[in-house]
């Protein structure tokens, strides 16, 4: 059976003609009453707004290594838990591995300098 989709699609012409009849739902009342301080205190409250230089020191530059495929058996709450984070679970698992991972390898190069 297939999934029912809610898109709708128009030619530019279609929408030009929408546009002349009215159809559109922009508030253009809302639209042409925001003054540039309200338009300012909006995006300053945009939590999803990068300011300044993003912090890169953290990143790492090159193609990410490819992944083995493996099975594993997890306890049920445990992968409840990632699972209820949505999609990229399994991401989510695997950086907290890569992060322990990490740790050790750090606790090992400190234990070599001693």
């Amino acid at each position: 059976m297939r999934k029912k989709s809610g898109t709708v699609r128009y030619t530019a012409k279609q929408i030009k003609n929408k546009i002349a009849r009215g159809e559109d739902r922009t508030n253009w009342a809302k639209v042409n009453a925001t003054t540039g301080a309200g338009l300012e205190a909006s995006i300053r409250a945009d939590v999803d707004d990068v300011r300044g230089e993003p912090d890169w020191t953290q990143s790492v530059m090159g193609i990410p290594a490819p992944k083995d495929h493996i099975n594993i058996r997890i306890d049920h709450d445990v992968l409840e838990w990632f699972k209820k984070n949505g999609r990229g679970y399994q991401t989510l698992m695997n950086n907290v591995l890569r992060a322990f991972v990490q740790t050790r390898q750090h606790r090992v190069k400190l234990k070599l300098k001693l």
